[in-house]
């Protein structure tokens, strides 16, 4: 009796740790952001959007890309370019924000500033349907 229930229980473990497993695969490793950055601009690349509405469009449930500022920068810029209708949801030391393309960043999703030491999760959400490509800008150089 106890053998079956044991058995029974080995195909509810293995399923578990398969999706724990992808769960923590899905993270993207932590980018540590210094002072004077190299190379700057940082390009990193990916695909916008997700499953999940959000008030700054939809989202993946897990963040596209994690920075780590490793101490208080007086400045920072981070910009988005895409196919689609990118947004930028940043969830950090400071709360969380939702970043729109304006006129004034070129119609792409931009924001500069000072910035406090942390950890910072980085969303690129989709205003439109679907997926699409970006790029991901970080500078401390102001334009």
């Amino acid at each position: 009796m106890k053998t079956r229930r044991l058995l029974a229980l080995v195909p509810v473990a293995l399923a578990i740790s398969l999706v724990l497993g992808d769960a923590l695969a899905a993270q993207p490793p932590i980018v540590p952001i210094k002072p004077n950055l190299q190379p700057d601009p940082l390009i990193i690349n990916g695909k916008s959007g997700g499953g999940n509405k959000s008030n700054c469009g939809n989202i993946a449930s897990a963040p596209n890309q994690v920075i780590q500022v490793t101490e208080s920068l007086p400045y920072l810029r981070l910009t988005v370019a895409g196919t689609g209708k990118p947004t930028l949801l940043i969830d950090g030391p400071g709360g969380r924000f939702c970043v729109l393309a304006d006129s004034y960043s070129g119609g792409k999703p931009e924001i500069s500033g000072y910035w406090q030491a942390g950890n910072y999760s980085l969303h690129i959400g989709e205003l439109s349907q679907g997926q699409y490509t970006y790029t991901l800008s970080i500078s401390q150089q102001k334009k």
